[in-house]
């Protein structure tokens, strides 16, 4: 409204604070503050309600301006507790939160699974694997894997010739070890 575009802030949210990244005893959480309701019951559910209250973190001005601070304070915090019982408690407390998954266990979400977007494909040597599929169902048009993404190499040459490579220059950049 006021024309002011916020700057990019790592994985902090540019103008909600705290909003971000912080670490847990066994990994990652996401939170988000957005209000000064939420902001006090995040404080609150962290154990430390005093948080808000402080005049460095009592508006979302000095939030903004003393972000590095308050974020080093929540870290603290919240490295006491794991991801599974930061996220309960969070959400219980009415304050956004989610945990930030590794590769194998996005797969084994719960609601990955319910909503089937985990997608088995074989491969040319009938090897399935499993990949992501369109995060939305629609009864009318239902979704599934047509083909598996290529293999390591297996277009190098086509992608090449698209660009104007010769066979030969193809034959040569193999020889180079270059592809």
């Amino acid at each position: 409204m006021e024309k002011e575009v916020a700057k990019q802030v790592g994985n902090d949210h540019p103008t909600t604070i705290p909003t971000g990244v912080f670490k847990t005893s066994d990994g990652y959480i996401n939170i988000a503050t957005a209000g000064g309701r939420i902001w006090e019951r995040c404080a609150h559910d962290l154990g430390a309600p005093d948080l808000p209250k402080r005049s460095e973190y009592a508006t979302a001005p000095d939030r903004s301006k003393n972000r590095k601070a308050l974020n080093a304070e929540i870290n603290k915090l919240t490295e006491k507790k794991s991801t599974d019982t930061w996220v309960k408690e969070m959400n219980e407390a009415g304050v956004p939160c989610g945990p930030i998954y590794s590769i194998d266990q996005t797969f084994d979400d719960a609601q990955v699974k319910h909503l089937g977007i985990a997608q088995d494909v074989p491969n040319a040597e009938n090897r399935h694997i499993r990949l992501v599929g369109q995060p939305m169902k629609l009864s009318r048009t239902p979704s599934k894997m047509a083909a598996p993404p290529p293999e390591f190499d297996e277009q190098t040459d086509e992608v090449l010739a698209e660009f104007g490579f010769s066979v030969g220059e193809i034959e040569e950049l193999r020889k180079a070890k270059v592809v």
